[in-house]
């Protein structure tokens, strides 16, 4: 679930950019995170245009507080996590805000399932089958919102225990609870042939 070195090389690599040419290394930011940033909002909303639009506001405000961080903050940061907690707030505002629980606005729920996996491996390939992910998705969508944000960047980002942690500004024993009892839920949501995130417990 860690960065690789690779990983970690491509990270230190952007920092240093962010750090000698803000809007150069913001450019670069956009583009190695933005598709995460986007997965993120899309799982927790169910919604292409709430995750465009949660996006955007999300990289403002990544862009406002990188202009106050001195160069040795911004060499600092760890990219990825700093950029879902932001967007994890957002989220949060966002979902204060509405009259109602977000839910699938304007977008059939078989819309948002079709994207459910990236092509790239990880846990949500478990949920292959079209009317799997689309029940899955339904399913998560009626979690409580940290156990939705929790089950979602544990087994959909791939974030390690104390990176959930880092985004939900919690100890890592509640983001474990969280993942659990997300997981938990999903289960009682769903028939049991339908496969569910399996927890894993590194």
């Amino acid at each position: 679930m860690f960065l690789s070195l690779m990983d970690e090389k491509a990270e230190q690599q952007l920092t240093e950019l962010l750090a000698a040419d803000l809007d150069g290394g913001f450019t670069e930011l956009v583009r190695v995170h933005g598709r995460s940033v986007y997965t993120f909002l899309l799982r927790v909303s169910g919604s292409r245009t709430e995750a465009d639009d949660l996006g955007q506001d999300a990289f403002l405000r990544a862009y406002t507080a990188l202009q106050g961080y001195d160069p040795e903050r911004r060499r600092e940061l760890k990219p990825r996590a700093w950029l879902l907690t932001i967007a994890a707030n957002v989220w949060r505002n966002h979902v204060r805000t509405c009259t109602r629980r977000p839910a699938l606005t304007g977008v059939p729920v078989e819309e948002a399932a079709g994207s459910w996996t990236d092509h790239r491996p990880g846990p949500e390939e478990r949920a292959a089958l079209s009317d799997d992910r689309r029940r899955l998705v339904s399913a998560l969508l009626k979690l409580p919102e940290h156990q939705r944000m929790a089950v979602v960047l544990r087994h959909v980002m791939g974030m390690s225990y104390a990176e959930v942690a880092e985004v939900q500004g919690c100890p890592v024993g509640t983001a474990k609870a969280q993942v659990s009892r997300g997981l938990r839920s999903l289960r009682q949501l769903l028939d049991p042939e339908v496969p569910v995130l399996e927890e894993v417990t590194t």
